[in-house]
């Protein structure tokens, strides 16, 4: 699929393009992008960023010009997600948010691991971050990929600030341990193969 938006229109809706268009062309890619983390299928990521461009435009009318168009956005993609088939999975198999309501964590602006996953494209991040728990993935990206404020992720997930906090907290410090173990098994791995060629 060549990754552009077209113009939308929906029967019975006038084209609003001016402002719309305006405010959802330059989010397109970040909502791909997003939207391909969550579903970790090309083809689901395409079908749903459709979708929500979609509602979004038949929804514009009720959208207040003013306020935070960009998380209202992102809002009604991820909505969108629980409510697919790929969506429904995940939350059926893992409880979209099943810690409970806790002290507000300290968060740290950077960490070992959240700048390897912006400077790097190493597949074992990828495969780190696939791994993570929906509710965990989720603000993990929209954080340090998206680079949204704690506030815009709170609108985004409808959730408070303190549980964005929370939840991120918990997001790194689950990275950091899964990464910890793959990269020690990998450091096995190699001693095994340099003992291997030593015995040679």
């Amino acid at each position: 699929m060549v990754r552009q938006f077209n113009h939308v229109y929906v029967s019975g809706t006038s084209p609003q393009s001016g402002s719309f268009e305006e405010l959802a062309m330059p989010l397109f890619d970040q909502l791909y992008n997003f939207a391909r983390w969550l579903t970790r299928n090309t083809e689901e990521a395409e079908d749903l960023v459709q979708e929500t461009y979609v509602k979004a435009l038949k929804g514009f009318s009720s959208f207040q010009l003013g306020t935070n168009f960009r998380a209202w956005l992102y809002r009604i993609l991820r909505n969108t997600f629980l409510t697919s088939r790929t969506g429904l999975r995940v939350t059926m198999t893992v409880p979209l948010d099943p810690e409970q309501d806790e002290p507000e964590l300290a968060v740290e602006n950077e960490t070992p691991e959240t700048i390897l996953m912006k400077h790097s494209d190493s597949q074992m991040v990828v495969s780190v971050i696939d791994d993570l728990p929906v509710h965990h993935r989720e603000v993990l990206l929209l954080c340090e990929v998206e680079e949204m404020s704690y506030q815009e992720i709170a609108e985004t997930l409808s959730i408070p600030v303190g549980t964005v906090m929370s939840r991120l907290s918990r997001a790194r410090r689950t990275l950091r341990e899964h990464l910890g173990r793959k990269l020690q098994g990998d450091e096995l791995v190699k001693e095994g193969k340099r003992g291997t060629n030593y015995g040679l």
